[in-house]
């Protein structure tokens, strides 16, 4: 069972998304690597800020929208997996990881490096469009050329919807990303009970 945030009830598992995960998670448990870091290891959110701004940085890509990408994929935590068996911070495939050289997708650094040259390479293919680029990070450039644009699915249409409303505070002013930054870079701060806040998201 797992909570949908958009039917806003508990939902069964599809015993082919469990077999998927299942699968994934089989996979990351045969690497050596990977299964230490899975032990246990914490990362401090100073860590990951840092980690995504030297990947945005790197690859010319706004941090802000970096940060609104893993806000939406994974909430911020470096283990998360889903359901499908997609893996950290930006929510690698384990198909996606291996085509991309991660060794630990569980590593912040690996995984935002390689979920920005991933987005980055979607970017360039979409001439900077922000919306054509998400609904491909989500639901693949294949679906994006058979839709001849956003898919019509709830979930990448959601998807979308929740990542450009964080990025562009609620407004729409183009979806071009190349040009200057829409606004101040998204904040992520941890209270004293352990609750992550976010600030410059309206």
């Amino acid at each position: 069972m797992y909570w949908s945030p958009t039917a806003h009830r508990w939902k069964s598992i599809p015993p082919a998304q469990i077999g998927a995960a299942r699968s994934a998670a089989a996979e990351v448990n045969n690497s050596d690597q990977v299964s230490s870091f899975v032990r246990g290891k914490p990362f401090t959110q100073q860590e990951i800020e840092a980690a995504i701004d030297q990947a945005a940085s790197r690859h010319n890509v706004d941090p802000s929208l970096v940060r609104a990408v893993i806000k939406v994929e994974s909430n911020f935590n470096p283990n998360a997996v889903s359901r499908k068996g997609a893996m950290g911070l930006m929510q690698l495939m384990p198909q996606t990881a291996r085509q991309l050289n991660v060794v630990n997708p569980f590593d912040p650094q690996q995984n935002v490096d390689a979920g920005v040259r991933h987005l980055k390479k979607l970017m360039e293919s979409y001439g900077g469009d922000v919306k054509l680029s998400l609904a491909a990070y989500n639901a693949g450039a294949g679906a994006v050329a058979r839709s001849a644009g956003i898919p019509r699915f709830g979930e990448t249409r959601n998807y979308v919807k929740r990542i450009t409303a964080l990025y562009y505070g609620g407004t729409a002013p183009g979806y071009r990303i190349l040009s200057s930054p829409v606004q101040e870079p998204v904040r992520v701060q941890r209270d004293d009970r352990g609750v992550l806040h976010f600030s410059n998201t309206d």
